[in-house]
């Protein structure tokens, strides 16, 4: 991680922990907003105006906090308005790193752009990251903001087919997100994470309660979370489905039941996936190489041959 500007020492996933021995994740660093006329957003400075070819989006295909982004980006058509580079899946002893130098600044490893916009910060160096070309720096490194942003932030550039955060169902997604957030998103990795029996049933016991909770709520036919409108609580919910039986299962100790073996859920994602340019923010090699290089975790670095996938997600 990186102290006052400097890496110190080999990645780590685990640099928190609560008095349970639970995973406790940092929380991001830069938290400014793209919006429509450059006006400063709900937190962070102004100045970061929506503009075409300016703004990068840096992510890695095994996390589902840079895949929310990817999707975003994807569904509001802003293919032609955001580039992204995509670093390797394999963490590295200095964390997330490029197989050839960053073709937009030339570096090696994703610390070395957090060091750029600030010389003096200390904490991880995480993905996604959207960098300003314009101005050398960070705009936002918050998932959940820079997904926000995708869907409103840039304007008239942006596809107006999907609202992702409609306002008529804002309090709905807000309480959903806040419900699935803890107990499944982030639920896995306070699992996979734990360093103690009591902080990994705990977590363990909460992702299959929300599987369960899903199952039943999706289980009245209608085709996403809240009805027939696609949502950001669509988009938070499947990066984790889609890794699930194939890096949470095993290596994170998720073990009770498969995805799969949930029926309606499994629909669900299949549905999800089968929209246009989804599948292609999906990398099921990327996302089992990326979690089997936790040493952490898996000291050998085999990467198991199974799971079999389903067909929606083997192509």
């Amino acid at each position: 991680m990186l102290i006052n500007g400097k890496w110190v020492a080999d990645w780590q996933p685990v640099q928190a922990k609560d008095e349970k021995g639970g995973f406790v994740r940092q929380t991001s660093s830069f938290r400014n907003w793209i919006t429509p006329d450059g006006s400063a957003g709900p937190t962070g400075d102004g100045g970061f105006p929506a503009e075409k070819g300016r703004y990068h989006l840096y992510v890695a295909l095994i996390c589902p906090w840079a895949s929310r982004t990817l999707m975003g980006r994807m569904l509001k058509g802003l293919g032609d308005v955001i580039s992204v580079s995509v670093v390797e899946p394999e963490l590295s002893a200095q964390g997330w790193r490029f197989k050839e130098p960053d073709e937009i600044t030339g570096v090696t490893y994703m610390h070395e752009l957090y060091t750029r916009a600030d010389p003096t910060i200390s904490g991880r160096a995480t993905v996604p990251l959207l960098w300003d070309k314009q101005r050398g720096t960070i705009v936002n490194n918050e998932s959940a903001e820079i997904l926000r942003m995708m869907n409103s932030g840039f304007g008239d550039l942006a596809d107006p087919t999907h609202d992702l955060y409609p306002a008529d169902l804002r309090e709905e997604i807000d309480a959903l997100n806040a419900r699935i957030y803890p107990s499944l998103n982030n639920g896995v990795y306070r699992a996979g994470f734990a360093t103690t029996q009591i902080a990994y049933e705990e977590a363990f016991y909460q992702v299959f309660g929300m599987f369960d909770e899903l199952e039943a709520l999706l289980g009245d036919g209608r085709r996403f979370l809240l009805g027939e409108r696609l949502t950001e609580a669509d988009i938070r919910l499947f990066v984790t489905l889609v890794r699930f039986d194939v890096a949470y299962h095993g290596l994170f100790k998720c073990n009770l039941r498969r995805l799969a073996d949930y029926s309606t859920l499994s629909d669900y994602q299949a549905r999800i996936l089968a929209l246009p340019g989804m599948r292609e923010t999906v990398d099921i090699d990327h996302i089992k190489r990326g979690y089997y290089s936790v040493k952490a975790l898996n000291p050998t670095g085999i990467v198991p041959v199974g799971p079999a996938l389903p067909a929606t997600l083997a192509a």
